[in-house]
């Protein structure tokens, strides 16, 4: 029986002498690797705190001006001019103006009266002076004398009369005229120029742009927990604020049974007519330990956070979230002021996982 040749070259020897090293070799670092265990997962955390919380309730609101008017006609009359919309104007400027000739001639009509009337009673004064005299001297009788004071006292009334008649007429003339009650914006016109206005009729819509509010209504449940100077939280994407409340209408709507709020705003950064959301608490604020939003795991076997131990493992925890204010949302059991708690990067965590804490700004 013949047995199979051995290649005894030298060079083959080698080769497979230095293949047999790698092979040991990786398999040693692959043992090294496999002790060493998966690598740190990079997360951001957060500190757990005690913090004072109240539940609230989010109503819509919506930022409204303190001067919003629609300025109306005052005498009658055709509009000649009307100031576009978008004019800024500030308070006594022109934003309309009504034909005024009828309203000029009757004016000089009645200053024409008032000269009448002031020659009537400039003749009759000379009547009775002359005819003082007279009655003493008993030329004529004193029915004379008393007629003539008459027709004086007469004229000096219609000399009033026709005086407040021109004073009327002027300020008929000078509201032809419309100036702005207040600075603020046309947002609106009414009336165009050529239309005829009655007294009454809105001519334009002027709102200001910086004096703004907030309006909102809410129940009266939640009036105990309000006052005028709380501060209240505002929403409206992508951005937060504050309001006080300035002051808290005591009086219910009759078919909402809401009660009106209004907020004086911290900026002017949001326009009239912006529809957002207004906090208002629903009971009494209280100590809670609270953590961030976004350190809450919402899972279908319940709502977790992943607190990191001392040895930067991870470790979850089983909460029962509560209150929510803002960032941060109550956690009622198992978690303690002090802890850290993941806020980013725990979705990719397991239990007994080892974690790379990073810099609160930055994106594991």
């Amino acid at each position: 029986m013949r047995h199979p040749r051995i290649c005894t070259i030298p060079g083959v020897v080698r080769l497979v002498r230095t293949s047999g090293a790698a092979a040991a070799l990786a398999g040693v670092l692959v043992l090294a690797a496999m002790a060493q265990g998966p690598p740190a997962v990079p997360v951001v955390v957060a500190t757990a705190a005690e913090r004072v919380l109240a539940p609230v309730t989010y109503f819509a609101g919506t930022v409204i001006s303190r001067d919003d008017a629609r300025i109306a006609a005052e005498v009658a009359g055709r509009l000649t001019w009307v100031a576009e919309v978008g004019t800024a104007v500030k308070r006594g400027q022109l934003v309309t103006r009504l034909e005024a000739t009828l309203i000029r001639d009757t004016l000089a009509e009645r200053e024409a009266t008032v000269l009448r009337e002031q020659a009537r009673v400039t003749f009759y004064t000379q009547e009775v002076k002359r005819l003082a005299p007279l009655v003493k001297r008993k030329i004529v009788t004193p029915s004379n004398l008393d007629q003539a004071i008459s027709n004086r006292d007469v004229a000096k009334g219609e000399v009033a009369v026709a005086r407040a008649r021109v004073k009327l007429a002027k300020e008929r003339l000078a509201r032809t005229q419309i100036y702005a009650p207040f600075s603020g914006v046309v947002t609106e016109r009414l009336k165009r120029v050529g239309e005829w206005a009655e007294p009454g009729e809105a001519v334009v819509h002027l709102v200001d742009s910086h004096a703004l509010e907030v309006q909102t209504r809410v129940p009266a449940e939640t009036l105990a927990f309000i006052k005028a100077g709380t501060v209240l939280k505002l929403t409206a994407s992508p951005k937060n604020g504050e309001g006080h409340v300035r002051t808290i209408v005591p009086v219910g709507d009759d078919r909402s049974r809401l009660y009106e709020l209004r907020l004086s705003l911290e900026d002017s950064a949001w326009p009239a007519g912006q529809t957002l959301r207004v906090a208002v608490p629903t009971a009494t604020p209280r100590k809670v330990i609270a953590v961030p939003r976004d350190a809450l795991v919402l899972r279908r076997d319940g709502v977790s956070v992943y607190r990191i131990l001392d040895d930067d493992t991870a470790e979850r925890v089983g909460v029962i979230p509560g209150i929510a204010e803002g960032a941060f949302i109550e956690v009622r059991n198992g978690i303690h002021a002090g802890d850290r708690v993941v806020i980013r990067g725990g979705e990719r965590l397991r239990p007994g996982m080892k974690v790379k804490v990073l810099p609160t700004a930055t994106k594991p």
